[in-house]
């Protein structure tokens, strides 16, 4: 079936805020959403049904059985296959909406790879699990003032902020330090659906807002709730503080890396190797490592076995092993299954 524009987002463009020339420039827009788990995932597919133009869905994990309770872009078949989750949501959005673009990129965003994989965003949508990559994404925001949306989820917490540079205050105005010691995640707190489909819902509702040109109607505070016991507050983030590294000292420590480990723990008892990139070919280390434990991979990701190990090989070197977060086994089996 073949729809019209105008039959598609008909009932967007009657929303007098909206309109035939918001609906227009929603189209001639470029968004990058950076994660695509709960929060990204929603994300994505709120904005690609409201007809933006352009979706850049960065993402460096893949589909496991226990994203489907809150990840609405995915199904078991991709969770079956280990599909990136990138190139799975690019390939659900395709099938309810092949009237916009969407360029799936299966990345960490890092302080190497984030000129080429932001270039050319208007915008800004945060989608990822941890204040490292938030920083990194905000020191990029602040230096070339493009605006951005930090947005998180946890248990029935959510929270979520309007950074627009030069005019609000930035996240490092905030949170001048990323947070220390223990807290909650998903792994440890679990997550309500219903959280980060709410977050979600008020990040595409404010980037919706700073596309079609109504800024003058985005929050000015950063929200938080918690759905399950009934509370809800916002604190004023109107104007940057002068002191602030990134706003006031643009002092941008995150883009040049110098805060930045190369290998890190990513939730779910794992550990993430990023410390290089080189090209891996799937055929050639398939056959080294049948004689060591269970492996299948697809153009996108290989999966090796090992009790009580599980290895996830993407293309560029990057590999998350799932079974310890003791960071020097993981360099072992890092060194000893795919090389030094």
């Amino acid at each position: 079936m073949s729809l019209t524009p105008e039959e598609r987002y008909s009932r967007q463009v009657l929303f007098h805020a909206i309109g035939d020339a918001g609906q227009q420039r929603l189209r001639q827009s470029r968004v990058a959403i950076v994660g695509c788990g709960a929060t990204g995932s929603t994300v994505a597919g709120l904005l690609a049904r409201a007809g933006v133009g352009t979706l850049r869905i960065i993402d460096r994990d893949y589909v496991e059985p226990s994203n489907l309770q809150r990840q609405a872009l995915f199904d078991e078949a991709d969770a079956a296959e280990s599909l990136p989750k990138s190139i799975a949501a690019a390939r659900k959005i395709a099938a309810f909406n092949s009237d916009i673009v969407v360029e799936p990129h299966v990345a960490d965003l890092t302080p190497a790879n984030i000129e080429q994989l932001l270039a050319g965003a208007q915008l800004i949508l945060d989608g990822t699990d941890n204040f490292e990559t938030r920083y990194l994404i905000n020191d990029y925001a602040v230096r070339e003032r493009l605006p951005w949306i930090y947005a998180a989820a946890v248990a029935s917490y959510g929270v979520t902020m309007n950074v627009l540079p030069g005019e609000t205050a930035c996240l490092a105005c905030v949170f001048p330090e990323s947070p220390h010691g223990s807290f909650e995640t998903c792994d440890t707190a679990g997550i309500l659906n219903s959280a980060a489909t709410t977050v979600a819902a008020i990040e595409a509702t404010e980037a919706l807002k700073w596309l079609v040109g109504a800024t003058q109607t985005m929050r000015t505070t950063l929200l938080s709730f918690d759905l399950w016991h009934n509370q809800r507050s916002e604190i004023g983030v109107q104007r940057a503080r002068a002191d602030c590294r990134a706003c006031g000292e643009r002092d941008f420590i995150h883009l040049a890396g110098k805060q930045r480990p190369h290998i890190t723990l990513c939730g779910r008892n794992s550990v993430q190797i990023h410390e290089r990139q080189r090209p891996i070919d799937f055929d050639e280390i398939t056959l080294r490592l049948q004689p060591h434990g269970t492996v299948r991979h697809n153009e996108f990701v290989l999966k090796f076995w090992r009790e009580p190990y599980e290895l996830t090989l993407f293309p560029d070197g990057r590999a998350i092993i799932k079974g310890t977060t003791d960071t020097a086994i993981a360099r072992s089996l890092y060194a000893r299954f795919v090389g030094s």
